[in-house]
């Protein structure tokens, strides 16, 4: 397969995000504002020692902000063109073009991320002018850049798969919006899935939201030991196959009944 299509798609994704500089800025903005909330937060809950097992102030602090500068990343959605195009018509279109669609919305999403990835640099030197936060070894970060890589996948097959879903409903905010919220709270992004205790801890640890947030933020801050960062990654990919399959029956699936609205 020619890839270079697909370069070309990601680097004016790329272009075209960079081109709203303002909210570049202030996105920034918030997330600074957001670690340092945060920071005062944790704070305040580890003086009245509600702190979740084996993770010091300093390690909470951490695991918050990178958890921040992750969501810079994993909240990029190329996918959402898919429900766009069907309500706009251009589906039908886009379907007869000499291309893979899937891989034209991954690459898409791959320039926005870039972008976003780039954001991360400014936004790390903003919030340590706040926070401190702990560099793991090389090896640790090795390890939490390839499950961090795995999770974007994961999300990605999540993303296309609800917005597939638009074929048959024509809209899939309100999905969307119910996986979200969901995501936010059981994926470890906003508090630990350490925090969940006996059963409701060991479900939490199996739903799919662990591999997007929780698995490379407790192999940062080495909750996660190497031992286990092996099992971790099997996991991941568990899901990542699931859901790819998933996907790809989707999409075939799909295109089979395309019904648009508009066009």
């Amino acid at each position: 397969m020619n890839l270079e299509p697909y370069v070309e798609f990601a680097r004016k994704a790329f272009a075209r995000e960079a081109t709203y500089r303002m909210e570049v800025l202030t996105e920034i903005g918030s997330l600074v504002l957001r670690v340092y909330i945060l920071r005062s937060l944790w704070t305040a809950l580890y003086a009245q020692n509600v702190a979740p097992i084996d993770l010091p102030l300093h390690g909470m602090i951490t695991y918050a902000t990178v958890a921040m500068l992750m969501s810079l990343v994993l909240e990029v959605d190329g996918t959402r063109m898919i429900r766009e195009r069907i309500r706009e018509g251009s589906i039908a279109t886009d379907l007869m073009k000499p291309i893979s669609l899937p891989l034209y919305f991954f690459s898409d999403g791959i320039g926005q991320t870039l972008l976003h990835a780039v954001l991360v640099i400014p936004s790390l030197l903003c919030a340590l002018l706040l926070v401190h936060v702990d560099v793991p070894p090389p090896a640790t970060f090795a390890a939490f850049a390839l499950a961090f890589l795995i999770g974007y996948c994961v999300n990605f097959f999540l993303n296309f798969l609800m917005n597939c879903i638009a074929f048959w409903t024509l809209e899939t905010f309100a999905i969307q919006l119910i996986v979200r919220w969901t995501s936010d709270l059981l994926s470890g992004q906003i508090i630990p899935l350490t925090f969940f205790p006996g059963v409701l801890g060991r479900i939490v640890f199996a739903l799919p939201f662990a591999a997007i947030y929780s698995t490379p933020l407790l192999i940062y801050v080495g909750i996660i030991p190497p031992s286990q960062w092996v099992a971790s990654f099997a996991v991941q990919l568990m899901w990542l196959a699931l859901f790819a399959g998933l996907s790809a029956i989707a999409w075939r699936s799909a295109q089979r009944k395309v019904v648009i609205q508009g066009g």
